[in-house]
């Protein structure tokens, strides 16, 4: 068994990347304006490196979490998708890798719980029903 890792900053366990990630999308979602990775380091606990916000902040806009403005020699930073978006951009994305699509939905479909296949439902009948607006 191998020593959790440390991030340097006291913290006995090292945060995973989609942890990373979810915290700056939160720290952007509540920002007034679009915002610095500066501005956004300053309000994520902890004590992260600059580096790895900038890391985070571009993975983010890879995945078109975030989106990004020139603003002089920076960029300023905004939310594309909240954490529930990010994980539907992850979801699609696996979903998009695959040959078989029709099989790895009906895997999915039908490994999900009883209320969790009532709510696909219930969101399934709902953007059917915004269609016919």
């Amino acid at each position: 068994m191998t020593a959790p890792h440390s991030t340097g900053d006291g913290d006995s366990r090292r945060r995973g990347q989609g942890e990373l990630e979810a915290q700056v999308l939160a720290v952007l979602g509540r920002a007034p304006r679009p915002v610095t990775a500066a501005w956004v380091q300053e309000r994520l606990p902890g004590n992260l490196a600059y580096t790895t916000v900038m890391t985070i902040l571009t993975r983010l806009h890879a995945k078109g979490a975030v989106a990004r403005e020139r603003a002089g020699r920076s960029f300023e930073w905004v939310p594309v998708a909240d954490e529930a978006g990010l994980a539907a951009l992850r979801m699609r994305k696996v979903l998009d890798g695959e040959s078989n699509r029709q099989a790895v939905l009906a895997s999915f479909v039908t490994a999900l719980s009883p209320r969790d296949e009532q709510l696909l439902r219930d969101v399934l009948a709902q953007t059917a029903d915004e269609g016919e607006d």
